[in-house]
C-alpha cells in the first residue's frame, strides 16, 4: 500500500514538472544539440568571414601579433584587450579577443603568416555565441541563468523520478519494448519509456553540470568544501620598477619547458602591472579548448601556478568533469554523436508526455461525466 501511494506521489510530482518546464527543458535541449559541435561550428563559420588561408613555412610571431592588437586597442579606447587565441590548424587565424565595458566580446583574426589584420566579429552578435546565450540564459542576463539553472534542477529530479517509474524495473524487456502494432496509446507510452531511460542518465548529467555552472557562485565554495579542498589562492605578478614585462615569446617558450608536448591554446593578456599571464595549453588527452594551463610572472618568468589536468586536486577534477559530462566529450566522437540525440530526447519527451496528460485528463473528465446524476 504504502509502495503504491509512493508511486503515486512520484508520478504527479514527475507529471507536473513535465507540464511546467517540458517545454523550456525542450527549447535548451534543441539549442544543445546545435552546440555539441560548436568548436567545428566556430571553424567553419571564421573560415567563411576570412576566407581561405594558404598554410607558409613561416608564421608571424605571437609578439607582433600582440603589437598589432595593442595598436588596434589604442585605438578603441572602448574595448579592452584580453587574450590571444592561437591557430589550432596551419590554416586559421589569430584570435585576438577584446571586452567592452558591458562585457560583450569582440574578436580580430590576424593573418597567421602576414600578420594582418582579416575580420572583426561582434562575437555576441555571431550565430554560435547567440545560440549559446539562449542555451544558458535565453538572452535574459542573470535572470536568464537563474532559470535555465532552477530547470537544470527540475530536469534532473524528472529523470530521477521517470527511473523510478521505469516499468523494467519489474521485468526489464518489458521497459524497452515499443510495441509499433499496438494501439496508438501504448506506442506513445513505449516511446516515452525508452527514449526515457535510454537518456536518463546523459540528461541527468547535463542537468547537474548546467545546474552548478548557472549557480557556480553558490556550488564551487560548496564542492571545495564538500571535498575538503583548498582553493587555489591568488596569483600575481611581482612588479618591478622600469622594467618591462617579457615578451610574450619568451613566455611562451618557459611555458613550453613546463608542458613540453603540449599544444598552446590561449595567451591572456595582462591588464594591469600585477597580473599575472595564463597560458592555456591542451594536452594529447585533452578536448578542444585545453584544461591545462601554467600562470607566469610577467617581469621574471616564474612560474606561479601549474595546472596539469593529470594532476588536479579533488575539487578541480570534479570540475574538469563537468566539460566532459556536459558537452558529451568522454567518448570522443562516439559520445559527441550521442548527446546530439540526447539534446533531442527532451522534445521527445515533451511531446509523448504530453500526449499521455491528455489522454488521462479525457479519461478524467468522462469518469466526471458518468458519475453526475441524469435528469430525466
Amino acid at each position: 500500500m504504502r509502495s503504491r501511494k509512493f508511486r503515486d506521489t512520484v508520478f504527479i510530482l514527475h507529471r507536473y514538472i513535465g507540464l511546467a518546464v517540458g517545454l523550456l527543458i525542450a527549447f535548451v535541449g534543441l539549442t544543445g544539440s546545435l552546440l555539441v559541435f560548436k568548436p567545428e561550428m566556430g571553424q567553419f563559420l571564421i573560415t567563411q568571414q576570412v576566407g581561405s588561408i594558404v598554410p607558409q613555412l613561416q608564421m608571424v610571431s605571437i609578439d607582433a601579433v600582440l603589437k598589432t592588437a595593442k595598436s588596434i586597442s589604442a585605438n578603441r579606447p572602448d574595448l579592452k584587450l584580453d587574450s590571444i587565441r592561437l591557430p589550432p590548424t596551419s590554416d586559421l587565424p589569430y584570435e585576438v579577443g577584446l571586452f567592452d565595458a558591458a562585457n560583450q566580446l569582440t574578436r580580430i583574426f590576424i593573418h597567421p603568416y602576414t600578420g594582418a589584420v582579416m575580420a572583426w566579429n561582434q562575437s555576441d552578435s555571431s550565430f554560435e555565441r547567440i545560440i549559446l546565450k539562449l542555451h544558458y540564459s535565453l538572452l535574459l542576463g542573470r535572470n536568464g541563468e537563474i532559470i535555465i539553472g532552477m530547470s537544470g534542477l527540475l530536469l534532473f529530479l524528472l529523470c530521477i523520478t521517470g527511473l523510478i517509474l521505469w516499468p523494467g524495473w519489474r521485468k526489464l524487456i518489458t521497459g524497452f519494448k515499443i510495441k509499433w502494432d499496438g494501439h496508438l496509446k501504448r506506442v506513445n507510452f513505449d516511446i516515452h519509456k525508452v527514449a526515457g531511460v535510454v537518456t536518463a542518465i546523459f540528461l541527468a548529467f547535463t542537468a547537474v553540470t548546467g545546474f552548478f555552472w548557472n549557480f557556480s557562485d553558490f556550488s564551487y565554495p560548496l564542492i571545495y568544501a564538500v571535498t575538503f579542498t583548498s582553493e587555489p589562492p591568488e596569483v600575481t605578478s611581482q612588479v618591478v620598477t622600469n622594467q618591462a614585462p617579457l615578451k610574450l615569446s619568451q613566455l611562451l617558450q618557459i611555458s613550453n619547458t613546463v608542458f613540453p608536448k603540449a599544444k598552446t591554446f590561449s595567451i591572456s593578456i595582462p591588464s594591469q602591472p600585477e597580473d599575472a599571464v595564463y597560458i592555456r595549453k591542451r594536452q594529447n588527452h585533452e578536448m578542444f579548448y585545453g584544461g591545462s594551463g601554467v600562470y607566469l610572472d610577467q617581469y621574471s618568468g616564474a612560474v606561479l601556478r601549474e595546472v596539469n589536468s593529470l594532476k588536479l586536486p579533488l575539487a578541480d577534477s570534479i570540475f574538469s568533469a563537468f566539460e566532459y559530462l556536459h558537452y558529451g566529450t568522454f567518448w570522443g566522437l562516439s559520445s559527441r554523436v550521442l548527446y546530439l540525440f540526447v539534446g533531442l530526447s527532451p522534445t521527445i519527451l515533451l511531446i509523448t508526455g504530453f500526449v499521455m496528460y491528455q489522454y488521462r485528463y479525457r479519461k478524467s473528465k468522462q469518469k466526471d461525466v458518468m458519475a453526475k446524476p441524469h435528469l430525466n
